[in-house]
């Protein structure tokens, strides 16, 4: 090295927007009551920062910063501390910081937990203590409320890394820094602090390792240590086990034979084992030198005297496990090489023989001590790792192949083996493992096949969480590589490829990408005849294929072309296992129109990705059966599964497949009374559609707004939002979902006067409507036609739309053709046909959750004298509002809403002069005057109703228990 970074301090604090809304509150408070928060977390997370960030932030009076005092032995009571802190709030509020409380002696401890319980809401006092969670939190501070931070998620930690390099950090440079970090900041900073400007901008090579036994002993806050060496040997026995574990805990009982082996028992004799309830009983103790009754806390029949475990550990049943990942990490990096080594070799001879091959061989290697080339090793390594037989799980897989890779001396195989590990890592959901280690498989010696895999693997974890026009490029790379040696791999490549220009919206790439494949080779001239495939590749091979030409011909509008190739990827999903082939089987049944196979492709696709333990599957499954309930209208389905696909998606670190769940979410939430959901379902969808150029996902996010617009009676601006979705022009939505919001945008441009635009967007939707790919598109056109149409056909065309409705099914379209229909037939004056079809219209919302649809079904009923029941409420009317009729009750919570006169006169299809002679009537009734009131008292009589249905029903729910009568 040529010197260290410089590292620029943080200007700000990066996530922990969940810690720091907890601190606020309490801080907010302080002027009135007095509060107090425990902030926990392991060492490196930030403890000190959020304190420091909290002192900064209050304003309303002093900041006391209490700390041990230089005479141990002088402490202050309870009841002292008490009486010193409520004299300093007298004249105002004071908020006082401990950092690092755990470092307290036990008395101080103890008289500081008392006080911060005694502490009186009305004593204007706010305690904030920060612990470290690497060993167990004091029981004196158990009963307080604690704030527990978690490791930075990896968009919080590149924002950070930024920050503190000034963004000078190379591409895999800084992947490897994030990698190596896990969410850790102060880790992230001593790394960053030990390169050289040199290493950090990618001009040398990095240090091996990364995280050397410096950087993280100065995150952990000082070397681990345990009081004996005894106790000392356990920790690392612990550790070395964990870094050949699919998790951060150890087996008991591996950890008690490999302690034995390590250092045999002083002397013969009897005594306990570890009674790890493994079978322990009379022989040899820990032998680890002092003797027979040694058990460290780990026996049930060990002797009361015995060391406790060492507390940064902790046992659950039959595992061990440090309380930090970090502190894990720490031990085993500062203990002395030649131990470390030792106890590696011994938690190898432990696992012999057991059915854990892999495990074995992985510390068999580590027993041997640095990176030097074992080529025998390493061997043995890799094909274990490749043997499909071996029990492992893929993140097992990955680090077998990574240190196969670097035992591994020629440079051709040591890339093959780490672009190995990186797919292992992949499938694990471990996308940050991966990147560094497809940093370390390039080599231009490498042959072509190798690079080409990478290069399909790069594009792959771009398309799930990056820019998708990279991935696009990566992926058409990979594909030219792996042409000559693999075309099935190459085609798959190519099909991804298609996949990324799809996501970003570019039709013509996406036509390019899809052109027909070259004739297979049989043969390679450098390689001799190719091996013959077996049926699972040759299965996966032609339904790649088959995908490719009907997804090309769909495109191209050729639907006599594209049904029979993408019905046979339909149909091979039907009897395959394989997670791959059944997603490709998923989405050709989305492509086709069929949501049935698609929700029964996509569930069979999440069920084979979970049983192979394919993290990184199980979010994109979910994401084709939330597109398929969608699809058929079924938006609390539809919301189940992207609420689960949103939460592995972002643990998987697929920030792409979280934006197209947040969409899905907030179409979801559009028909449904949640317009605070919409808005931040969308805000976090287009935060990321924006930054990849993932059209698909801006598309349909944009949609949901314009739909929750359109349901709260604001035509305007649904219209202006799905205009420039529908309309034709640059700024024109996805090419395979603009067509889906067009009945949306024609009903609003409807009522807002566009019936020009709307119908210029009928023609496509018509061919769109005979292509036959969307079940509901048939009677949405019907539905368009009606809303255009003159009074003498459009009634026809209701009828019409609706027998459409029946033959494709769907509740909520439906509905909204019932609802439309009801609202035309009622200002034709025909209130009977009317209110038969708004009580259909309000039946079908109501069965499918579509809250917000609901209420102007009631509205529209309520206008013709009818007083349906509002579950929300128990009631026909608000209370308060009960003195309005229904149709200045209607126009009431119109303007609530924000409606302009126009807009409400719009919806009502009544002429704004009769919306104003309402609204003064509304005035007048209620004795407001301005809107602002309005609203206010609107809001006020609803949310008296809420309470009172709620009342109402633990009424109800205490007749049943009780069984008492009304």
């Amino acid at each position: 090295m040529t010197g260290q970074t410089t590292v620029r301090t943080a200007v700000r604090v990066h996530g922990r927007s969940a810690q720091r809304r907890a601190l606020r509150a309490m801080l907010d408070a302080l002027p009135t009551h007095g509060g107090r928060l425990l902030l926990a977390g392991e060492p490196g997370l930030g403890r000190t920062t959020l304190l420091q960030w909290a002192a900064r932030s209050f304003r309303a009076g002093p900041v006391l910063h209490l700390g041990p005092g230089p005479d141990v032995n002088a402490h202050l009571t309870a009841g002292q501390l008490l009486d010193t802190l409520r004299a300093a709030a007298v004249a105002a509020p004071v908020l006082v910081c401990v950092d690092d409380a755990h470092r307290w002696d036990a008395p101080a401890r103890t008289a500081l937990a008392r006080a911060a319980r005694r502490l009186s809401t009305a004593g204007r006092v706010g305690l904030l203590l920060t612990v470290a969670s690497d060993r167990a939190v004091g029981p004196e501070f158990a009963r307080l409320p604690v704030v527990h931070l978690d490791p930075l998620a990896p968009a919080r930690a590149a924002a950070l890394l930024d920050d503190v390099t000034d963004g000078a950090a190379a591409p895999a440079v800084r992947e490897q820094l994030l990698a190596e970090a896990e969410g850790n900041p102060a880790l992230l900073v001593a790394l960053v602090r030990r390169l050289s400007p040199a290493e950090l901008r990618g001009h040398r090579s990095l240090p091996s390792p990364l995280a050397d036994a410096g950087a993280l002993a100065e995150a952990a806050g000082g070397v681990p240590t345990g009081p004996s060496a005894q106790a000392r040997d356990l920790l690392l026995t612990v550790a070395a086990a964990g870094e050949a574990s699919d998790g951060s805990d150890a087996d008991a009982g591996l950890v008690r034979d490999a302690l034995r082996r390590l250092r045999p028992a002083p002397g013969p004799g009897p005594g306990p084992g570890l009674g790890l309830g493994l079978g322990a009983g009379p022989g040899p103790g820990l032998g680890l030198g002092l003797g027979p009754d040694l058990d460290l806390g780990l026996g049930i029949d060990a002797d009361p005297d015995a060391e406790p475990l060492p507390e940064q550990l902790v046992r659950a049943g039959d595992r061990l496990r440090f309380r930090s990942p970090l502190v894990r990490r720490t031990v085993h990096a500062t203990a002395a090489a030649d131990r470390r080594r030792a106890v590696h070799r011994a938690l190898a001879e432990a696992l012999d023989g057991g059915g854990h091959r892999l495990t074995a061989l992985l510390h068999r290697s580590w027993s041997l001590g640095g990176t030097a080339p074992a080529p025998a090793s390493a061997d043995r390594l890799a094909a274990t790792a490749a043997d499909g037989a071996v029990p492992a799980s893929h993140r097992m897989r990955a680090t077998a192949y990574a240190r196969a890779a670097e035992l591994t001396a020629d440079g051709a195989r040591r890339a093959e083996r780490y672009t190995a590990a990186a797919e292992q890592a992949l499938l694990a959901g471990r996308p940050e493992r991966a990147r560094p280690l497809l940093a370390a498989a390039r080599d231009r010696a490498a042959p072509d096949a190798v690079r080409g895999r990478a290069e399909l693997l790069r594009g792959v974890t771009e398309l799930r969480d990056g820019p998708v026009g990279d991935a696009h490029q990566s992926l058409l790379l990979a594909a030219s590589l792996l042409a000559a040696d693999d075309p099935a791999e190459a085609a798959t490549a190519a099909l991804a490829a298609a996949d990324a220009a799809w996501a970003a919206g570019d039709l013509p790439a996406c036509l390019a990408t899809l052109a027909p494949e070259p004739p297979l080779r049989a043969e390679h001239p450098s390689h001799g005849p190719a091996a013959a495939p077996g049926p699972a590749a040759r299965t996966a091979a032609a339904v790649v294929h088959d995908h490719r030409v009907g997804m090309r011909a769909l495109l191209e509008g050729r639907l006599d072309r594209a049904g029979a190739p993408l019905g046979q990827v339909v149909r091979r999903g039907r009897t395959g296992d394989r997670p791959e082939t059944l997603l490709r089987s998923a989405a050709a049944a989305l492509l086709l129109g069929d949501v049935d196979a698609a929700r029964s492709g996509g569930a069979r696709a999440l069920a084979a990705a979970r049983q192979l333990g394919s993290d990184a599957l199980v979010p994109q499954a979910l994401e084709y059966l939330a597109y398929a309930e969608l699809r058929a209208g079924r938006h609390p389905q539809a919301r189940t599964h992207a609420e689960e696909g949103l939460r592995t998606a972002l643990r998987a670190g697929q920030r792409n497949t979280a934006a197209h769940h947040r969409a899905v979410l907030a179409l979801a939430a559009s028909i449904e009374e949640e317009p605070d959901a919409v808005a931040r379902h969308v805000t976090a969808a287009l935060d990321t559609a924006r930054r990849h150029g993932l059209a698909q996902a801006a598309t349909l996010a944009q949609w949901a707004t314009a739909r929750a617009d359109l349901g709260r009676g604001r035509p305007f601006d649904a219209a202006d939002r799905l205009g420039l979705l529908v309309l034709p022009g640059p700024g024109r939505g996805h090419f395979a979902v603009w067509r889906l919001a067009v009945p949306c945008f024609v009903e609003a441009a409807v009522l807002a006067d566009r019936d020009e635009d709307a119908r210029r967007v009928l023609t496509d939707f018509a061919d769109w409507a005979a292509f036959g790919a969307d079940p509901q598109a048939a009677a949405q056109l019907a539905r368009c036609h009606a809303l255009l149409a003159p009074a003498e056909h459009a009634d026809a065309l209701y009828r019409r739309a609706l027998d459409r409705h029946d033959e494709a099914g769907g509740d909520f379209e439906r509905a909204r053709t019932a609802l439309l229909y009801g609202k035309w037939l009622r200002r034709r004056r025909r209130p009977r046909e009317a209110r038969g079809r708004l009580g259909t219209a309000l039946a079908g919302f109501e069965r499918c959750g579509a809250g917000v649809w609901a209420a102007q079904a009631r509205d529209e009923l309520r206008a013709l004298g009818a007083a349906p029941r509002d579950p929300g409420t128990g009631a026909g009317t608000p209370a308060r509002l009960g003195r309005l009729t229904p149709q200045q009750l209607r126009i009431a919570r119109q303007v609530a809403e924000g409606a302009t006169n126009r807009e409400v006169a719009l919806t009502l299809a009544v002429s704004t002069r009769t919306v104003d002679y309402h609204l003064r009537k509304v005035f007048a009734a209620l004795g407001v005057r301005s809107r602002l009131e309005l609203a206010r008292m609107v809001g006020q009589a609803e949310r008296a109703e809420e309470a009172q249905a709620a009342q109402d029903a633990r009424g109800a729910g205490h007749q049943e228990k009780t069984g008492a009568q009304p």
